[in-house]
């Protein structure tokens, strides 16, 4: 599986950004996806995700902000994200993995957590927002 970010820019606060993901070699029939952030010297943070089902989960910094959504047909992952604040500011990874059972990841600690610890990763996009 590979995976490419794009859409990553400098802006100001309150701006907007749309990244995107493009997804190749992927033959998994069920699977999950999801966008991480991750600053220099910090843990990589789980910021969207979305399961089979079409099922979203965001951290609570973002909700109401960014928008994770997904075209199958053109195998491609996307965050809209708005009113972005300086805190934004990180390298912006995609990941995506196989799911086997929901209940199982459920049971593992989520979609994201799952992510985290099992995911394929791209090489990230930069988000820079000014204040």
């Amino acid at each position: 599986v590979q995976l490419v970010e794009s859409g990553g820019a400098s802006v100001q606060s309150g701006g907007s950004l749309r990244l995107s993901c493009a997804v190749s070699g992927l033959t998994y029939s069920s699977y999950c996806m999801g966008w991480f952030r991750q600053v220099p010297g910090k843990e990589r943070e789980g910021v969207a995700t979305i399961d089979p089902d079409g099922i979203t989960t965001y951290t609570d910094s973002v909700k109401g902000r960014f928008t994770i959504s997904q075209d199958n047909a053109k195998h491609t992952l996307y965050l809209q994200m708005s009113s972005l604040k300086p805190e934004d500011t990180a390298m912006y990874y995609c990941a995506v993995t196989e799911v086997y059972s929901m209940t199982a990841i459920h049971a593992l600690g989520g979609v994201m957590t799952f992510l985290r610890d099992y995911g394929d990763w791209g090489q990230g996009t930069q988000v820079t927002v000014s204040s």
